[in-house]
Order: C-alpha cells, then sequence, then structure tokens
C-alpha cells in the first residue's frame, strides 16, 4: 500500500471546494484516458457508488468506489469525505477534507493509500509519487473548473 497526500490552499468557499471536488463525473474530465460514472441514482452522500473506467479499449480497468462517510461543511466544522476503494485492480482508501482558511478561502488536503494488484511493495515510493502527481493535477483541475 502507498500512502500519499495533496494539500492545497484556494481563495475559494469551502463550500464551493466541497462541490467541486465531490463532482465525481467531473474527476473523469481530469485524468487522463479515464471516464466516471455515477452508480447511485439520487443525492451526493454516503452510500453513492462509482466508478473511474481507466484505459482504452482491452487495456483498461475499473476503479469502483463507494462514499462511506459524507460530512459537507458547515459554520466551523470542516467538511470529510471518505471513499473506499473496492476494485480488482485498485484497492484502498481516500479521504478529502475541506477545511476555512484563516483570512477567508479554503484548505484542501486528500489523501490517499492505494495500491495496485500485482505491483510489488518495492514499487511503492514510485505509485505515491505518481499518485502525488495524478491527484494533485486533478484537484488543481476541479478548483479551476466553474
Amino acid at each position: 500500500m502507498s500512502l500519499f497526500r495533496v494539500e492545497r490552499a484556494v481563495p475559494l468557499a469551502p463550500e464551493e471546494v466541497w462541490r467541486r471536488l465531490t463532482d465525481w463525473p467531473a474527476h473523469g474530465r481530469q485524468v487522463p484516458l479515464t471516464r466516471t460514472r455515477v452508480l447511485t441514482p439520487g443525492p451526493n452522500g454516503a452510500g453513492v457508488r462509482f466508478t473511474a473506467r481507466t484505459g482504452i479499449g482491452r487495456l483498461s480497468f475499473d476503479d469502483p468506489m463507494e462514499v462511506v462517510r459524507w460530512e459537507p461543511p458547515a459554520a466551523g466544522r470542516p467538511g470529510v469525505c471518505r471513499l473506499e476503494k473496492s476494485g480488482r485492480v485498485v484497492r484502498g482508501w481516500a479521504v478529502v477534507e475541506v477545511t476555512s482558511a484563516p483570512g477567508g478561502g479554503s484548505r484542501v488536503v486528500w489523501t490517499e493509500e492505494l495500491s495496485l494488484r500485482g505491483l510489488p511493495r518495492a514499487f511503492d515510493p514510485v505509485l505515491g509519487a505518481a499518485g502525488r502527481f495524478l491527484f494533485g493535477r486533478a484537484v488543481d483541475g476541479l478548483l479551476r473548473e466553474g
């Protein structure tokens, strides 16, 4: 398992940051060769399941996820969302935290632990660096989108 963290400070309100980071289909627009499909009808929240499919044709894999914790930011309280990854190829979890920043704006902390089936533990540092880069790019893109 590889653990990594992405942190950002942005001038947006916590509620807007939360909305952008939990727009699951938008994640697919930020990650190359990926489409994200929400599988659970209804409002976003605990119990929502979605799948990110990455690749081209037969060289694709699914990354199914479920929201297991959903606490949107509110006055004086940070927002916390926890995802559990249960795929055949990708396993692990992610926690997205959104807090108010002193003086305005928000602070985002995205922490993720993941493993790829068949990848030896010796590659965990490489997987962590790749995860930090890829998810950092995705978070930046989501926070830029309107």
